[in-house]
């Protein structure tokens, strides 16, 4: 058994050999997104310290920023008690970490209304998503 094969036969990926992962950024503690990571992903990320995912809808690895330019420099991954879940403290370079166009991928709270339930947007736009995945690095 090799050391790299120990570490990362402690996670607890699911039947599609994927593991969540939450950024969260360094200095605010502002939860940016969730992906999803493979083995392959997780070993990339430890070994470049940019943050690497698994894109379900790709079937491939995405290396976070690679259209955007917004990348995620790692500061320390945590591994939550279950050890099926991952929390990666980022620095989000660019400021956008949401493909909306948005800080973060949580921008909108669930309040109460005279008709029930309605989902409340409650972060700007900083960029449109046109201006970023248009092929340039920001």
């Amino acid at each position: 058994m090799t050391a790299e094969s120990s570490w990362l036969d402690a996670l607890a990926f699911d039947q599609d050999g994927l593991i969540p992962a939450i950024a969260q950024d360094a200095q605010s503690g502002t939860v940016l997104m969730m992906a999803w990571m493979n083995a392959e992903a997780v070993a990339e990320t430890v070994r470049t310290g940019q943050a690497v995912y698994y894109s379900r809808s790709r079937k491939r690895l995405w290396r976070k920023g690679e259209e955007s330019g917004h990348t995620q420099t790692i500061h320390e991954i945590r591994l939550d008690c279950d050890g099926d879940v991952l929390l990666l403290s980022v620095t989000q370079h660019g400021g956008i970490a949401c493909h909306t166009g948005r800080e973060h991928c949580f921008f909108r709270r669930l309040d109460a209304t005279p008709d029930g339930k309605t989902w409340q947007v409650t972060d700007p736009v900083l960029k449109d998503p046109a201006d970023i995945y248009t092929g340039k690095k920001s």
